[in-house]
């Protein structure tokens, strides 16, 4: 069974060493350098019906231009994303940043972080997805034509 994961964060050597090892798990990977270069945010509702969601996993961090992380997965769980396993990654949170992702389910990822951190939370995570699952297609036919996941 293959996943796919969608990594939000404007560091690129983050964004790289991420791509890297959801690659070396077998993941579709999907990076982007913030919230505005990705089709999610350019939608009004969530187009992904009937309980299937066009990825297993959101990552993102939370200070990025244009508009912050948390904002970002706050407005997709709003739309009516069907993602069930998205975490939030900083290395600066105040109590307000943690009670607002507490509160919208996110799991929260202090950098710096030990890749066996995000291991242990994959495991569970794929442990909860469904093997008949299918993740819908409409987020790869909207994908920019020149992205190209291999470029990070």
């Amino acid at each position: 069974m293959s996943y796919r994961a969608l990594v939000f964060d404007d560091d690129q050597e983050i964004r790289q060493e991420l791509w890297s090892f959801f690659a070396m798990k077998g993941y579709e990977v999907f990076t982007f350098p913030h919230p505005a270069s990705c089709p999610l945010s350019e939608e009004k509702v969530c187009p992904c019906s009937n309980g299937q969601a066009c990825s297993d996993i959101i990552l993102s961090d939370l200070s990025m231009p244009i508009k912050d992380g948390l904002s970002f997965l706050e407005e997709q769980i709003k739309k009516g994303c069907k993602c069930k396993h998205i975490g939030l990654m900083s290395g600066y949170f105040i109590d307000e940043y943690v009670s607002k992702a507490n509160l919208l389910g996110l799991k929260i990822f202090k950098k710096p972080f030990h890749l066996s951190e995000l291991t242990s939370w994959l495991e569970q995570v794929e442990s909860e997805i469904d093997p008949n699952r299918k993740l819908l297609d409409w987020f790869l036919k909207n994908v920019p034509k020149d992205f190209n996941p291999n470029v990070r």
